[in-house]
């Protein structure tokens, strides 16, 4: 069959390049070309931008005469991947001398580059959800988008399960009012929920089109099996002493990149990395999202002039970046998550049909029983859903008055285009109508302040508009959903910036203190204007920043695995390398205690010194475990005063009570209480002092709905300042105003996200079904071992954690072998 004559110059490009396109980015042309919109679903390397463009690039050539305006925007989750999409697209139109421009929009781009698009815009712009939605607050919005075709969303899977899907979702909303023929094509690595994630990305009216049957491609995943298991086993002491076998593993002249779960990971791994390879400085290197973006670049640009070898790096390069030369991955640590792992192994043979190489680096001997999960999974070709925010308030709130900072916007309108969203597709009237109170007069409380009181009705062109200048420019420097802590940054006494850290950790640095960052020792200098000068310092450091947010659980489906596996060890299937190698711990829990079969629920009990211990494993995840642990502990205290002290991880958790407490009896006889889920947010309000949750919580979202600012450049406020500034609002909210939709807000993403309330609910129904294995053992076993860790890592001691941990296994040995 002959292809399309509109395809003739994409297909003339592809055979210069002596390439065919492949069955999946015809399809996807034949379908744009049909005017249809959709969801290209296909590994990391398979050729999917071509996929997305291509189609929209032959229209426009075929068209005569000039092409005015924005025809193809292209959105990305991060601007690191912008320049690299732009590259990608120029190439064929420089090689074919296509008369198209591609420009670039984001946060880095300069303020120059930024008014000559206004003046004369590209025909296709990479850009973010954030940089879209400062354009759409610019007075010219409308004219700018007036010829728009064609919306790309790169990476959807990563932006839908957040915020920053949601504000994309309005964006779009916006465009598809203005331009009712707009076609939007989503591109997605493999999601558990599709055809919600199309319905997310192409609003609630159309078919969408599915799109994938990309070559398959093959993830080989080889464990780093250690020697010997401890019976003992604890968090990060396996990695620790295995980075020789690690460094063994690896070799010089192969590309890798070495991922971790969060950036303290990677500088310590970095570090240690550096300390045992001296012969690797220059082609070893660290990169993470808190590191300046111009070494970032540098990096980047090694990497793929293969003067860099190995990369240590965080989730920073998860995404699209084209590293064809990266030849293996290394995950330090469990992935927690099934598409995650895959997403990383796309980072090597990073081309159609190739075969990841991913080698996995346990830090903890129980990350051997996830790996088994993983690949199970994997098999199965199970991956994660994502699941969409629903209806945030806040982001609604930040995307009106972007609108009114822009041309306005006529109520009605918006309103139907909002509801078109499929995150907003069920948004009551009654909150549409408090959402524009508390725009335009401040709602039932702000009315008396001025700033609050953004919007005016303009009568001339009958729209909402925001007519002082200073709360525009406040609002266009503040758009964004993201929040963290205020970012200090780390530059150079005389020279270049480092990157950033939060403010709390520079606030426990004095002068002349040493910690380790980017790569580097420095001496802190001083803090002047939220900028930490520093110096290179030859003294030793342990100290690492941490950033917020650093803690992963696994997910619901790994969860499923998880139990399975357990199940499998019980009955002696030991198929995988890792369940071999536990062999040791498996054999040192059955001695001890009982591994538990699908349908149980292991319960152990026991007194030490410290007190009375009681161990559940659920295996259902760390934030999960964090619900049931305090719920119990409440529960339980109310059956019998005491103090119960709770710590968690991925695969149960541990009550800690006086040594004269009755744990075991109250077990026994108040099971129904502890699994009764009657009034469960009644009780986990009370268990977990939600108030202090929500509060918490609704910092963020005010910062999102505009209600507290950062402040300008160079008078930002202080985390210390923003905490105030939120606890005033929020204690306004509740006392006067107690319906707010904000403070309702917090409280429903504090128990569905935070304490994934859903997940929690099914855990104790799971609970209520099976056989509890009440188990009193002697002393703590290899299950419990880590949860006893944990615990410690929180308590303040002159003697380290490693030094106390190896007491302990050194004790627990001994009486074992006395048969104590």
């Amino acid at each position: 069959m002959s292809p399309d004559p509109i395809l003739v110059p994409i297909q003339s490009w592809f055979e210069r390049r002596g390439w065919s396109p492949l069955p999946f980015q015809q399809r996807s042309w034949a379908a744009y070309l049909e005017g249809r919109s959709g969801l290209i679903q296909v590994p990391t390397g398979s050729g999917k931008t071509f996929a997305a463009v291509m189609g929209p690039i032959a229209a426009m050539l075929a068209e005569t005469g000039d092409h005015p305006g924005i025809r193809l925007l292209y959105i990305t989750p991060l601007r690191a991947l912008s320049r690299d999409l732009a590259l990608a697209i120029r190439e064929p139109i420089t090689e074919m001398r296509w008369p198209l421009r591609v420009g670039i929009r984001n946060g880095d781009s300069s303020s120059s580059e930024r008014s000559k698009q206004l003046k004369s815009p590209p025909q296709i712009l990479v850009t973010t959800p954030e940089s879209l939605t400062l354009l759409l607050s610019n007075s010219k919005a409308e004219e700018l988008f007036r010829h728009l075709d064609t919306v790309v969303l790169d990476e959807w899977h990563e932006l839908m399960g957040s915020k920053r899907g949601t504000q994309t979702e309005l964006c779009l909303s916006w465009l598809r009012q203005q331009r009712p023929s707009l076609q939007t094509w989503a591109i997605s690595a493999t999601i558990g929920n599709l055809a919600q994630a199309a319905r997310h990305a192409l609003g609630t009216d159309g078919d969408p089109v599915i799109i994938g049957g990309a070559p398959a491609r093959v993830t080989e995943i080889r464990s780093l099996l250690p020697e010997t298991i401890d019976g003992f086993p604890w968090a990060g002491h396996l990695g620790l002493r295995m980075y020789e076998d690690l460094v063994a593993a690896m070799n010089p002249g192969i590309s890798t990149l070495l991922f971790t779960n969060t950036r303290n990971q990677s500088e310590r791994w970095f570090q240690c990395l550096r300390f045992a390879c001296p012969e690797m400085e220059g082609a070893l290197a660290l990169h993470h999202s808190a590191i300046d973006r111009s070494e970032r670049e540098a990096i980047e640009a090694s990497v793929k002039a293969g003067t860099i070898r190995w990369v240590v790096c965080t989730s920073s390069l998860d995404l699209g970046v084209d590293f064809q030369p990266v030849e293996q991955v290394v995950q330090i640590g469990s992935p927690k998550n099934l598409a995650r792992l895959l997403q990383r192994a796309g980072r090597s043979a990073h081309l159609p049909g190739g075969t990841s190489q991913v080698l996995f680096m346990p830090t903890n001997a129980l990350e051997l029983l996830e790996l088994s999960a993983v690949r199970r999974g994997l098999e199965e070709g199970l991956v994660e859903q994502r699941k969409p925010p629903n209806a945030p308030l806040d982001v609604l709130l930040q995307h009106l008055t972007s609108l009114a900072c822009g041309a306005g916007f006529h109520p009605e309108e918006t309103l139907r285009a909002v509801r078109s969203s499929a995150a907003f597709s069920n948004l009551a009237e009654e909150d549409w109508d408090w959402c524009l109170r508390f725009l335009e007069h401040g709602g039932d409380c702000l009315a008396a302040y001025p700033r609050y009181r953004k919007l005016e009705w303009d009568e001339a062109v009958q729209r909402f508009r925001v007519r002082d200048s200073a709360i525009a420019r406040l609002h266009r420097l503040n758009i964004g959903t993201i929040t963290a802590a205020p970012a200090i940054t780390v530059r150079f006494v005389r020279g270049a910036v480092l990157g950033h850290v939060e403010e709390t950790f520079i606030g426990q640095l004095k002068p002349k203190d040493v910690f380790f960052f980017s790569g580097r020792q420095l001496e802190f200098v001083r803090l002047r204007d939220m900028t930490a000068y520093v110096k290179v310092s030859n003294r030793k450091s342990r100290t690492v920043p941490a950033w917020a947010g650093g803690q992963m659980a696994l997910s619901d489906l790994l969860t499923h695995h998880l139990r399975l596996e357990v199940d499998r060890a019980s009955r002696g299937e030991l198929d995988t390398p890792e369940l071999q190698a536990l062999t040791p711990l498996f054999e040192r829990q059955q001695d001890l205690s009982v591994l538990p079969r699908i349908g149980q629920l292991l319960i152990e009990t026991c007194r030490t010194r410290e007190g009375t211990h009681l161990y559940a494993y659920p295996f259902e995840g760390r934030f999960v475990h964090e619900g049931i642990g305090f719920l119990w502990a409440s529960r339980l205290t109310q059956l019998e005063r005491g103090t119960i002290t709770v710590s968690v991880n991925d695969y149960g958790f541990e009550l800690l009570a006086p040594k004269t407490y009755p744990m075991a009896e109250l077990l026994e006889d108040h099971s129904d209480l502890l699994l009764n889920t009657d009034h469960l947010e009644r009780d986990l309000e009370a268990a977990l002092n939600l108030s202090e949750l929500q509060r918490r919580r609704f910092r963020a979202i005010a910062q999102v709905a505009g209600l507290m600012h950062r402040g300008f450049p160079g008078s930002g406020k202080s985390t210390g300042q923003l905490q105030i500034s939120a606890s005033l609002l929020f204690d306004v909210f509740e006392r006067h105003e107690p319906q707010n939709r904000l403070l309702l807000q917090a409280r429903r993403e504090v128990l569905d996200e935070q304490l994934e309330l859903s997940r929690l609910e099914a855990a104790l129904q799971r609970a209520a079904q099976q056989e509890w294995l009440h188990v009193a053992t002697p002393r703590p076993g290899p299950l419990a071992f880590p949860l006893l860790v944990e615990r410690l890592n929180n308590r303040m001691s002159n003697e380290t954690v490693l030094e106390r941990i190896q007491r302990m296994q050194e004790e627990a040995l001994r009486r074992e072998q006395s048969g104590a």
